[in-house]
């Protein structure tokens, strides 16, 4: 089993929104996920419920996880490989630098959201470094740009991510489809399946489950 943790020590770069909507995507294309939620507002949690009224033909589960269980993680991942999941996500509180740390020592990947403001540049830096002391394949995810995709901002963060480590592809554009799919208790690709929104996150599940299937980390510097 592969697993994936959406991580950032800063609030609001989306990891929740992200992970339910990638969550969704792998599903659709064979993957058992489960997905557990270190975060305690259990966002994903309700979002689980909603889905469950919704009924959408790809199946998600997801499961609260308790602070006190992180020491035992690998003995959690290898139960649930025997249970037959085949990719577990991981969303994170950004506030807990313990649960940051013990989640990317296990992880297979490590996704970064960032917005593409100094402050959230700065602040993901400050997880990469974390991630990179524990040796674990990482990527910056810049998200929420502005709608115009090559504006400078955008770009400008890209260039400084971009000199840190890797960056995933592709940058994720604000989109309000990311908002009500959470909503509705679905993944973008399952709510607007042929929307610019759902494009973008087909392409960053691509772009990861290229780097889980590659025998080798992606080469990157150590965080300034």
């Amino acid at each position: 089993m592969r697993s994936i943790a959406f991580l950032t020590q800063k609030g609001g770069a989306g990891k929740t929104t992200l992970a339910a909507s990638l969550a969704a995507t792998a599903a659709s294309t064979g993957e058992r996920v489960i997905v557990l939620d270190l975060d305690p507002l259990q966002s994903l949690v309700r979002w689980a419920k909603r889905r469950e009224s919704a009924k959408p033909a790809n199946k998600v589960i997801v499961e609260p996880l308790e602070r006190d269980r992180l020491p035992r993680l690998r003995t959690i991942l290898e139960g649930l490989a025997g249970a037959g999941f085949t990719l577990a996500i991981f969303d994170t509180s950004g506030a807990d630098a313990t649960a940051v740390r013990l989640v990317s020592e296990v992880a297979d990947l490590c996704l970064l959201p960032t917005r593409p403001t100094c402050l959230d540049v700065e602040a993901t830096a400050a997880t990469f470094r974390a991630v990179f002391l524990a040796k674990r394949k990482a990527a910056f995810v810049l998200n929420q740009c502005p709608s115009s995709y090559h504006s400078t901002r955008a770009s400008e963060a890209a260039k400084r991510l971009t000199s840190l480590g890797v960056l995933a592809e592709p940058m994720l554009s604000a989109r309000m489809v990311f908002q009500d799919a959470i909503a509705a208790g679905l993944g973008v690709t399952e709510y607007a399946l042929l929307s610019k929104a759902a494009e973008e996150i087909a392409t960053l599940w691509k772009w990861s489950r290229s780097q889980l299937a590659a025998g080798e980390r992606p080469s990157r510097k150590a965080a300034a």
